[in-house]
């Protein structure tokens, strides 16, 4: 069992709807938690939300090449006992049609601005830390006019598998979380193309609590399947 009760987190992505609702599981938990996303305005009120519980706050873009080291700085100087990566982009259409500027920034948010970022923050996480990276369903399953997007999330995937190895005598656990689809209006702000019709997705309290439960039990992979 982890248990986060005073534990100082990162959370990386935390204006998101799905990065919030763990921002509020956490805190509720007893984490103290640093928060991060590109919206200053959406961070300080997150902040005013849940008061004491967040301990630092960092408006930075992980596409953007200072975004991963501004974060890192963020916690510097304080003890890291976990890292939650709940960041991310999507964009939709053939696979073929996908312009540049649209493979540069799924690339950058999605996968090598966390590359990034774990190699700044990685080496100062203590024993019985944890990372855990929420990847999506389509790292399992490559889906159809979402090539790109699915891309990076298999390789996000890929890449926790491999950390976790690198990581263990560390004593870092990393925890690999691929939730189906969830309510959280990504589908509606893609950064090109347009969503297809998606069934109805799950409720994002109920994904951030089944993450908060693998990180409190000790679990490191979480399939679509276990949501």
């Amino acid at each position: 069992m982890t248990d986060l009760s005073g534990s100082h987190v990162l959370v990386v992505g935390a204006t998101g709807v799905l990065g919030a609702e763990l921002s509020r599981q956490l805190v509720t938990q007893g984490a103290q938690i640093t928060v991060s996303g590109r919206s200053k305005e959406k961070l300080s009120a997150l902040a005013d939300e849940l008061g004491d519980g967040v301990v630092g706050q960092i408006a930075a873009d992980l596409g953007k090449p200072t975004g991963p080291a501004d974060i890192a700085a963020a916690v510097y100087g304080r003890e890291l006992n976990g890292v939650v990566f709940a960041s991310g982009v999507v964009a939709f259409g053939p696979a073929v049609e996908v312009d540049d500027d649209t493979l540069d920034e799924l690339m950058l948010v999605n996968l090598l601005g966390y590359m990034r970022l774990m190699r700044e923050v990685a080496p100062r996480l203590g024993k019985d830390s944890f990372i855990a990276q929420i990847s999506a369903v389509v790292a399992e399953s490559p889906t159809a006019g979402m090539a790109a997007y699915s891309a990076t999330k298999a390789g996000l995937s890929a890449y926790g598998k491999a950390l976790t190895l690198e990581l263990r005598r560390q004593g870092v656990r990393v925890l690999d979380a691929r939730p189906p689809h969830t309510e959280t209006g990504l589908a509606t702000r893609p950064i090109a193309g347009a969503a297809p019709k998606l069934p109805q997705g799950k409720d994002p309290k109920a994904v951030a609590e089944r993450i908060v439960t693998a990180i409190r039990e000790g679990e490191r992979d979480l399939p679509s399947s276990a949501f």
